[in-house]
């Protein structure tokens, strides 16, 4: 943590992408306690992420003592985000960056960062490339931090988020190609909480027409086949799902870029 308390020292003052989560939780803990004033997290408002992590980012700021903004963001007014292609992560972090940008220029924060780790490089994530457009650092990135490391970092600095669930914008549980609306975020947002209250913190409900796509960690299986059948497919029902299905490979981040990943395969045949 030294190392990267060095490196936020020598950023001078830092606006910094709050979510929430786990790294960008982090990021603030130690940007607070390097800079004091000259640190601001900003986290921003949409109905492209779940109505509770709002809630949480506010509380876990006030936890840390940080500086705090709320802002919107529109996303959803961009087609080239709602028409949901493959790179549509660009779309929405070239919304959010944008501002943070403008907001860091107004109020006199001479960087943007984000909670970027060295994990997320393996992944496909076009996002990143919004950031390195835009010129946002990514200080965890760069100094090659882990999910696991700054897991365990959390856990050192008594952090809330230390094991908190990975939570990815609701826009992934929608397939490529079909058009991200409003409602279908909201009804997602409502399965995945409904499907938490039964105990179950990590999981998606991905949203596949009137098929509701429940995945969990696989050895949570047959605790979640244990729970009363009509309990869960009347509650999913009520959303506007017609069929309740789940998915025995378990819970996997980005299961929605498997069937693009397979037809890429197929393509180089």
């Amino acid at each position: 943590m030294t190392q990267l308390a060095r490196l936020l020292q020598d950023l001078g003052s830092v606006l910094i992408a709050y979510s929430g989560g786990v790294d960008s939780t982090f990021l603030l803990k130690v940007a607070h306690d390097t800079l004091g004033p000259k640190c601001l997290g900003v986290t921003a408002a949409s109905e492209t992420y779940p109505e509770g992590e709002l809630t949480a980012a506010i509380e876990n700021a006030r936890f840390i003592g940080a500086s705090h903004q709320i802002i919107r963001t529109e996303e959803l007014t961009d087609p080239h985000f709602t028409s949901n292609p493959l790179d549509r992560c660009y779309y929405c972090k070239s919304e959010l960056f944008g501002k943070l940008k403008r907001i860091a220029q107004t109020e006199g924060y001479a960087f943007v960062l984000d909670g970027t780790n060295a994990d997320d490089v393996q992944d496909y994530r076009p996002g990143l490339k919004a950031g390195q457009r835009l010129g946002v650092c990514s200080p965890l990135k760069e100094i090659g931090f882990t999910k696991k490391e700054i897991r365990q970092f959390s856990l050192e600095l008594g952090l809330p988020t230390w094991n908190k669930p990975s939570l990815a914008c609701l826009s992934s549980r929608i397939p490529y190609g079909e058009d991200i609306t409003i409602e279908k975020l909201t009804r997602v947002d409502r399965a995945e909480a409904f499907v938490r209250s039964l105990g179950f913190r990590d999981s998606r409900v991905r949203h596949h027409g009137n098929i509701a796509r429940i995945e969990i960690p696989r050895h949570e299986l047959p605790r979640i086949i244990d729970q009363p059948a009509d309990l869960i497919v009347t509650a999913l029902k009520r959303l506007g799902f017609v069929y309740i299905t789940l998915d025995l490979e378990g819970l996997r981040s980005g299961s929605m870029n498997e069937a693009f990943e397979d037809s890429r395969e197929e393509g180089t045949k």
